[in-house]
């Protein structure tokens, strides 16, 4: 009797509803925890261990120096069957995965080694990790610092002369980035249009042959100037190329064995072992910095994600720019100007329906009629001199944002119209009656009255088109792009060139890449950066929608 009692009350529904909600946040904060301790935890610097291996009693000793990665429990019949000599009386054991590093010695950069088989670690306190530009990270230790060929320190010692010689090898870098990003870039760019400008008088039919022959002189003497500039910076890189192949250092491997890495080809140099808590802090926040503001390297499993991040907000930006107008615009018109009857019902039908169509046919849609037809056009209109390379006939940053303002153009609508809805009819009757005409009451007070809304389907947009790949990747996004689409040369906004994107940076790293040991935790941070953009743009949206709506509420009252 108690029983129905409390179910006829409801507290069972209200059970019901706040566990799931309780489960939602869980399943929420967990998934962000995981992301962030798998990402996050990549750029501290772990303890170099060294242990002995011995895989059978016919076998050597093995020495082996490396970071562990992770553990996990196996059965001793699997790793008797796969050669290891492990004993029978053992049926599950641990193993451990081991980063050891130098893949130009060894050919890989991760091995298990069995728990049984394996002595107690130790943690040298000169155990040395470089990252690399080429070839991954070394580990092993310092030996000698090198200059111009001559030995200037020994063994651990060298760490005070190495460090200031790897900065200097790195200012060496950056220098050398710029010439060749910047402005080499900007000159071939330069050469490029002149080439196009010949192209386009060579092509032209009414052209006098005098002012063609002085055009074509001038454009001449601005191709030499050029190739000029172009040939003192590269005597200028090429110099600085050479100072940073002043310096090198020799380093020992676990099995002894010696290399001579010049310091061109080092970013960074760090003794775990030897870090004490702060010196540990300013290497993890270097590193998370550098991750951020960084270049890819090695396909993608090295380096920064700077360009993705640069692509994906950028793209968001655009795709923002277009979805709003269009959306409030077509929600306003089925609002509160066309006719409500079974035509205005089928088109909100369409809308709806539009939001569930699955996002790899907006790209399909996108490549056919965005690239093929539109840019192709364009680029016969307005760039029949750099045919047959394409201009804008090509999948590229405006047509990617334009697919993707399609693809959220129903939640925008369909936010707008809810919010349009919403308005009491008291409202539109009362300028009315003060003599305000239709528009002026739509355009000053229910427009206004609604921004809220507006800005909440704005939100959900932007949510969806930063986390979406499938349709990315057919008209626009590259797993590796050049160029960004923003530089000095006019019109600085390159709308037709391709980007990075997070999200495809993401698949990539995590599905594509031959080192999946290397790349997993990169996948990781990746994601997380990509969750922590998603929330500060709608963080922003929602900052802005709240102004407004504390804003002409208060008008309104």
């Amino acid at each position: 009797m108690k029983t129905r009692q409390w179910i006829k009350s409801g507290s069972p529904w209200i059970w019901l509803t706040g566990g799931m909600i309780s489960l939602s946040m869980i399943m929420v904060f967990g998934l962000l925890a995981l992301i962030a301790v798998r990402g996050l935890g990549h750029f501290w610097p772990s303890p170099v261990v060294e242990f002995e291996f011995q895989a059978t009693t016919e076998t050597e000793p093995a020495r082996i120096l490396g970071i562990p990665m992770r553990s996990q429990n196996v059965s001793g019949y699997i790793l008797r069957e796969g050669g290891h000599q492990i004993p029978e009386d053992i049926e599950l054991t641990q193993r451990f995965l081991i980063k050891q590093g130098n893949r130009d010695l060894t050919g890989r950069d991760f091995a298990w080694y069995p728990e049984p088989l394996i002595t107690e670690w130790i943690t040298p306190q000169e155990a040395m990790v470089i990252e690399r530009r080429e070839w991954g990270d070394f580990i092993g230790f310092l030996r000698e610092v090198r200059k111009d060929g001559e030995v200037i320190a020994e063994g651990l010692a060298g760490r005070e002369d190495l460090l200031p010689l790897v900065d200097r090898a790195n200012e060496l870098a950056g220098a050398i980035n710029r010439i060749e990003r910047f402005q080499i870039g900007g000159l071939n760019l330069q050469i490029e249009r002149i080439r196009l400008a010949e192209r386009g008088l060579t092509r032209a039919v009414d052209i006098d042959p005098e002012e063609l022959r002085l055009r074509m002189a001038e454009l001449q003497a601005e191709r030499d100037e050029l190739e000029r500039q172009f040939e003192v910076l590269n005597a200028e890189r090429l110099e600085l190329m050479q100072q940073m192949l002043r310096d090198s250092l020799v380093a020992e491997s676990m099995d002894g064995r010696r290399l001579e890495i010049p310091l061109a080809n080092v970013v960074h140099v760090h003794w775990p072992n030897d870090m004490n808590l702060i010196e540990k802090i300013s290497h993890y926040v270097t590193m998370i910095w550098n991750f951020l503001s960084g270049f890819p390297r090695e396909a993608n499993t090295e380096g920064g994600i700077f360009p993705a991040i640069f692509g994906t907000v950028l793209m968001v930006i655009l795709m923002s720019i277009v979805v709003t107008p269009m959306g409030v615009l077509a929600a306003i018109y089925l609002r509160e100007y066309a006719k409500q009857g079974p035509l205005v019902r089928l088109v909100r039908i369409c809308v709806n329906n539009l939001a569930g169509v699955p996002s790899i046919v907006f790209g399909v849609f996108g490549l056919a009629f965005f690239i093929y037809f539109v840019g192709g056009n364009l680029d016969r209109i307005f760039y029949p001199d750099a045919l047959p390379a394409p201009t804008f006939g090509t999948p590229g940053l405006l047509w990617a944002s334009l697919t993707l303002a399609l693809l959220t153009l129903p939640v925008v609508i369909v936010s707008t119209e809810e919010g349009l809805a919403r308005i009491p009819s008291t409202i539109r009757h009362g300028s009315l009656a003060l003599g305000a005409t239709k528009a002026e009451t739509l355009w000053r007070t229910v427009i206004p009255l609604s921004t809220p809304a507006m800005m909440t389907g704005l939100i959900l947009a932007v949510a969806r088109a930063a986390g979406e790949v499938a349709p990315l990747m057919l008209v626009g996004v590259v797993k590796l792009a050049p160029n960004l689409p923003v530089d000095g040369h006019f019109p600085y906004l390159h709308l037709e060139r391709k980007f990075m994107h997070l999200g495809f940076h993401i698949y990539d790293v995590g599905f594509q890449s031959p080192n999946v040991e290397a790349s997993r935790p990169l996948v990781y941070a990746t994601a997380l950066v990509l969750v922590l953009i998603i929330i500060t743009l709608n963080l922003t949206a929602i900052t802005i929608r709240n102004y407004l709506r504390e804003k002409y509420r208060s008008e309104s009252d």
